[in-house]
């Protein structure tokens, strides 16, 4: 059914930059937290970064300095941008939005580095 939608995803040589977005769609109401998570082959899926609707925004030590996440509260879209990639990286990044009632996921977007 209801399913935020992302992109921006790729192959990306390490120390490269992506930028992802994910929008919400206007029937998702009153979202106070998004955020996007990643999951790599064989391991389970981790909290990247979470803003917040006031603009609070929270990092996985492992990306902090090198990812920022952002907000457009127009647009109900959040962005990820991601900097200085390693290949550790590597994962299938997924979209996250929590309102007071459900919680909300993309299908996810491919995040591949390497040389």
């Amino acid at each position: 059914q209801v399913q935020l939608v992302e992109s921006g995803g790729g192959l990306v040589q390490p120390g490269g930059s992506l930028r992802l977005s994910c929008a919400a769609p206007r029937t998702v109401f009153s979202i106070n937290v998004m955020g996007w998570y990643r999951q790599a082959p064989g391991k389970e899926r981790e909290l990247v970064a979470t803003i917040t609707s006031d603009g609070r925004t929270n990092y996985a030590d492992s990306v902090k300095g090198r990812f920022t996440i952002s907000r457009d509260n127009a647009k109900i879209t959040v962005y990820l941008q991601m900097n200085s990639l390693k290949p550790e990286d590597t994962a299938v990044y997924y979209c996250n939005a929590m309102t007071v009632y459900s919680t909300y996921w993309g299908k996810g977007t491919l995040v591949t580095v390497s040389s």
